[in-house]
């Protein structure tokens, strides 16, 4: 009794951060949050494993990619990279904090300059509350989305009608995903 208790307890405290992190402007459906909790460890590891292993992907750290949506921004591995619209364009600073960050991992990086491969946007990077370094593009910060678990995936794309994908000029796609 005890374990379901808390397996209740750590899905409702998840259900309010990504709440929280939404904006509210929308809901996710409630099927979304145990897949939410399952798909952000596979998830979680693009972002580092992006940043350990761009320099063998001859250093780069975005690239363009087809989606059903036109050309967009992706990692080194293929995986797409998404906008936050309540993040204040050149502010240096993430609005995506605390359980915001489980469903929406930032792009990391190591280097001052992060490479790019076909994006023509302003790339640079911001410090992260740990000391990161976190990816922009025309001076806003880029996240992946924890249930895009495959390069090409763009299931994060307009949801809560906040997060979007990211083109090579860095403007915001905000047309829905077909």
């Amino acid at each position: 009794m005890k374990k379901h208790l808390g397996a209740g307890l750590a899905m409702l405290v998840l259900s309010a951060a990504l709440a929280g992190c939404a904006g509210g402007s929308g809901t996710a459906p409630a099927a979304s949050t145990p897949a939410a909790t399952t798909a952000a460890p596979a998830t979680s590891s693009p972002a580092p494993s992006a940043t350990s292993s761009a320099p063998a992907a001859a250093g780069v750290d975005l690239m363009i990619a087809s989606s059903s949506l036109g050309d967009i921004v992706v990692d080194a591995k293929g995986m797409s990279l998404y906008y936050y619209t309540k993040d204040v364009k050149d502010s240096g600073t993430s609005t995506c904090t605390g359980g915001c960050l489980t469903a929406w991992p930032p792009l990391l990086t190591t280097s001052d300059e992060p490479k790019v491969e076909g994006v023509t946007g302003t790339v640079g990077t911001i410090p992260t509350p740990e000391g990161a370094k976190q990816v922009t593009l025309n001076g806003m910060p880029l996240y992946y989305f924890a249930k895009d678990t495959k390069a090409g995936d763009i299931l994060g794309q307009g949801v809560n009608e906040v997060w979007y994908l990211a083109d090579p000029a860095g403007e915001m796609i905000t047309a829905a995903a077909k």
